[in-house]
């Protein structure tokens, strides 16, 4: 066995897996270090993908070439796409997985990955010589020596779980902590802190009365989550089922907080506050009588469901007595309780824009050791993490997404440049260019860039070249094809829009809120000749058509703005001031500015506490 490996990943969740991936992708001797082999991408709380902004990132994620598309597709009990009743800009891809599979999935892509080697072990140590990373140590006493290290610890650095006044040491349940690597970073300078965050009850769906829940079923469309044409969903559709909490279980709660670890002072660290435990939403929503709970399915064939909104780490008694108090759980039984759970993260101010650290070189961080929650965010950040460590390894240009790219390129910059005081979650409010950064044209923005790495394969650019082409010529078509209202109008009544009062082109007629393609294909024979030309993704393509042709102006408009933006990202100002002596600035202004450094004007711009005034000093002094 080789112990020198390109490029080290320690830890094989969601950021482990995109990050070891990618990195053998490109051509680095990768090795994954995980505790246990059999726990590979574990879905830790509840077993589903994307959701608001979130599912933009998991488009993304395979536009670049990642894995957690194709993962999830091929894995899926439920898929949805939430928001369809707003623009595009807001659709949200979702799914429910089978836990289990979802596991066996991707350890088969890292097993079957060249260049990608798997060691079941625990890492204690980093090798730093000259601060710069040249490997790692483990609990077996074997050392590895690599050119670039990527940690992803999860939750497990430090962890420890709480289920009322019980404290238990592990990462995960029945998963021992990892110690070590927290202490010796903070010896290297690493600013360092406590994050918390949990999980609810798991429910065995035998013990609930599904008739007195609502059921909420999954879309049965074209849409899934991978660009790369496959037939999604191959296993069991099944339903999500929604119920709520009352006054009787709220005062279950409110009687026993006492015993919460969130408030007698057991917990010290900061949770997340949009995906709060059902005890603070008892605490912060008082005047509600009730809260809204999601039960969705675990897997195709076990009987073990999730419920989401009841998050918890009150005593075991208190949750099934609280749980019982809802009608269609009156009998319920449950495979374990919620529990609690605190751990080690590092301020990502101390990261460059490529998740690089600041303080050791070929170092990197992703997932929540960088103080993010959840699977899509932590993916995001692997994949870019692992992209880098390889170019760190063999040379080449850094891979940096700007804001106006991708939605990881926001959550990135977010990180680095505001840092992070409770669990960081993406939404679609935290970014400026929503209508550029749609889950229908990830592959339009990333796969090309992708492709240029070596990470994106030959046939993801067939594809997207394919869709370019047909995209353009039904977009031509509707713009020069001309409508007669004598031949139109009658139809055009049927669909609830106004007659036609002379000639109009097709393309203006889509514009239409009440008109679609499929709709007014039916009505020009010739127009529909033409979508029945389209290969394959038929649907998709159509689509992502609408959108394009419904939505150009405001497209348009919003790349105008992104590009004006983007001179001041084009204007570096790294290592170019001695901040603390530019009196000029405000005092907030210097200390934020000295501590992040930031690579661009725009990037300083983004920084809480700086103000426009202290960049027109800074753009004054550039240009002296």
């Amino acid at each position: 066995m080789n112990f020198k490996y390109d490029v080290i990943v320690v830890g094989a969740g969601h950021a482990g897996c995109e990050a070891a991936a990618a990195a053998a992708n490109m051509g680095s001797k990768t090795l994954l270090i995980t505790m246990d082999m059999n726990k590979i991408a574990q879905m830790s709380c509840n077993p589903a993908v994307g959701g608001i902004a979130k599912g933009q990132i998991v488009r993304e994620i395979d536009a670049l070439g990642g894995q957690m598309g194709i993962v999830t597709d091929t894995t899926a009990i439920q898929f949805r796409m939430l928001n369809k009743s707003k623009g595009p800009a807001m659709w949200s891809p979702r799914a429910q997985s089978d836990r289990a599979k979802f596991i066996v999935k991707w350890r088969e892509i890292i097993e079957n990955t060249d260049s990608l080697f798997v060691w079941q072990d625990t890492v204690t140590s980093l090798v730093i010589e000259n601060k710069t990373v040249t490997g790692v140590k483990t609990a077996m006493g074997v050392k590895f020596s690599a050119k670039s290290v990527v940690l992803t610890n999860g939750t497990f650095l430090n962890g420890l779980m709480h289920i009322g006044k019980t404290q238990i040491e592990g990462g995960r349940v029945s998963e021992p902590s990892s110690f070590g690597i927290t202490e010796q970073l903070k010896e290297f300078g690493f600013a360092t802190d406590r994050m918390k965050t949990g999980t609810p009850a798991r429910i065995d769906g035998r013990s609930v009365d599904f008739s007195l829940m609502e059921e909420q079923k999954g879309d049965n469309d074209f849409h899934k989550f991978s660009y790369l044409d496959f037939q999604p969903r191959p296993l069991k559709q099944l339903s999500c089922w929604i119920t709520y909490t009352n006054e009787e279980v709220h005062t279950t709660l409110r009687d026993r907080l006492d015993d919460s670890p969130l408030y007698n002072g057991q917990i010290k660290s900061i949770g997340p506050r949009y995906c709060p435990s059902i005890e603070t939403k008892v605490v912060t929503f008082a005047e509600k009588n009730s809260h809204q709970l999601f039960l969705e399915p675990e897997g195709e064939n076990t009987q073990e469901y999730y419920l989401n909104g009841f998050s918890s780490s009150l005593p075991l008694h208190t949750q099934i007595k609280a749980l019982q108090r809802i009608p269609a759980f009156k009998n319920i039984h449950i495979y374990r309780p919620g529990y609690a759970i605190e751990y080690d993260f590092f301020d990502p101010t101390q990261l460059k824009h490529t998740l690089e650290t600041k303080l050791i070189d070929n170092l990197f961080f992703a997932g929540q050791i960088n103080g993010t929650t959840g699977y899509e965010e932590a993916g995001g950040q692997g994949l870019i993490a692992g992209i880098n460590a390889h170019i760190k390894t063999h040379g080449g240009e850094e891979f940096i997404l700007k804001r106006d790219e991708a939605y990881i390129g926001v959550l990135i910059d977010d990180l680095v440049t505001k840092g992070v005081d409770e669990p960081y979650r993406m939404f679609t409010s935290r970014a400026e260019y929503r209508i550029l950064l749609r889950q229908d044209d990830a592959d339009m923005r990333l796969t090309e860039k992708a492709c240029k790495i070596g990470l994106a394969k030959q046939q993801r650019i067939d594809l997207l070249e394919q869709k370019k082409e047909e995209i353009a010529r039904i977009i031509q078509f509707a713009s020069n094809y001309s409508l007669k209202p004598e031949y139109i109008n009658n139809g055009l009544e049927q669909l609830g829009t106004p007659p036609l009062k002379h000639g109009m082109k097709l393309k203006d007629v889509i514009t239409r809120p009440q008109i679609t393609i499929e709709k007014i294909a039916e009505l020009v024979p010739a127009f529909k000749a033409e979508l029945d030309k389209i290969p394959n993704r038929k649907d998709e393509i159509i689509e992502a058509c609408e959108i394009k042709i419904k939505y150009d102006g405001y497209i348009k408009r919003e790349q105008l703005i992104a590009d004006k933006i983007s001179r001041l990202e084009n204007i570096r100002i790294k290592d170019k001031f001695d901040y603390e002596n530019i009196l000029s600035l405000s005092t907030e202004a210097r200390q934020k500015l000295a501590k992040i450094n930031p690579e661009t004007i725009a990037q300083a711009s983004r920084i809480p506490g700086v103000s426009p005034n202290d960049i027109s000093i800074l753009l004054v002094l550039l240009g002296r």
